[in-house]
């Protein structure tokens, strides 16, 4: 065997073994993600691709959007009518409110996932996600997201003959996903999110009350005002949540607050904004005065208030170790009091 025969089985041995680990990784992949040898899912995994969409979408994570929902629902229904009778609300309506927020939800972060892949691969916080690593496939990402968007448009009929939440389905769902590339063009894109969040009170109120808010455009103002509470909620915890990725985001030319203003001054911002919620719900009972929201929900709202500081406290410009647990934790806590003290104080208390 001559010198340069030896020369191209030296050269060509890694390309066999990189070509062999780049086999036996797609194979690791088809067995996490329920593939058979053609690349088609296996039926008997269907389960566990669906699991990894509600992982992805991070489902778990309704909880913080849903409270504020559930609790604009039950201000609406328990507030008279402006001739004093009383709300017609029926299960089904609860099933469909529940069903839609889920859909809508869905669809958001589901199309988040499929506009920011690029992103995601590059960054190494989210570089472990479904899209990026290779658990989930665009198709079946963009099929999830056609589905719940249908989804959210068709839950909405069930609050027919109220024809205003299925005329404004689809302009709810474009603001929603809309989030999703605001980071691209502006620094503001946390308060595009506080906004999107906050719509869900407002939804809720529009969907039970519609008709009224028809003749009557001021029966409005208490899910306005709780709205711009969770606006301000989630756009405060968003900042400290973004200063995670400044560094990655300036490289990439992404907006963000911590990006323009540093990470001091987001936090800054941050506490702003979560001060504002305070007042904001605290001006909530004489706007809707007719709850009678009293000791009890204003009792909440100063433990709102020590949650938020908690939160400012337990994570620091310098030091970010902990925020998952204020993100996480912290916030369905304080989505969870203002609901369970809302809803007893206007109904039983």
């Amino acid at each position: 065997m001559n010198r340069e025969t030896m020369e191209t089985i030296e050269t060509d041995q890694p390309l066999v073994e990189e070509h062999v680990s780049t086999d036996k990784r797609r194979v690791s992949n088809n067995e996490v993600i329920g593939l058979n040898e053609r690349g088609a899912i296996n039926s008997g995994n269907v389960i566990d691709k669906f699991r990894l969409m509600l992982e992805m979408i991070r489902f778990s994570h309704t909880l913080f959007a849903l409270p504020f929902a559930l609790l604009a629902l039950a201000m609406a229904v328990k507030m008279p009518l402006p001739n004093g009778g009383s709300v017609s609300f029926s299960p089904l309506q609860l099933l469909a409110v529940l069903f839609c927020m889920v859909c809508a939800r869905s669809t958001a972060m589901a199309f988040n996932r499929l506009v920011d892949q690029r992103f995601d691969a590059d960054n190494p916080r989210t570089s472990g996600r479904h899209l990026p690593s290779g658990l989930l496939r665009r198709n079946e990402v963009a099929f999830f997201t056609l589905v719940c968007g249908l989804g959210f448009i068709a839950g909405t009929l069930l609050f027919l003959p109220n024809w205003l939440p299925l005329a404004a389905s689809v302009p709810v769902l474009l603001f929603l996903c809309g989030y999703s590339l605001a980071k691209r063009f502006t620094s503001a894109a946390h308060l595009w999110l506080g906004v999107a969040l906050s719509l869900a009170p407002v939804c809720v109120w529009v969907a039970v009350r519609g008709t009224v808010l028809l003749t009557e455009p001021t029966d409005g103002m208490p899910a306005l005002l709780l709205a711009l509470a969770v606006a301000c909620w989630v756009t405060g915890f968003d900042i400290i949540y973004a200063c995670q990725d400044e560094n990655y985001d300036r490289s990439a030319g992404l907006h963000s607050v911590p990006v323009r203003f540093g990470a001091r001054g987001a936090f800054r911002i941050a506490a702003g904004f979560h001060a504002l919620m305070v007042i904001l719900l605290l001006a909530l009972p004489a706007v809707a005065a007719p709850l009678h929201l009293g000791w009890l929900f204003y009792t909440s709202v100063v433990g709102i208030a020590a949650l938020l500081a908690y939160e400012h406290w337990l994570v620091r410009p310098n030091d970010l170790d902990r925020i998952n647990h204020a993100f996480f934790h912290v916030n369905a806590i304080v989505s969870l009091v203002l609901l369970l003290a809302g809803t007893l104080d206007c109904w039983f208390v």
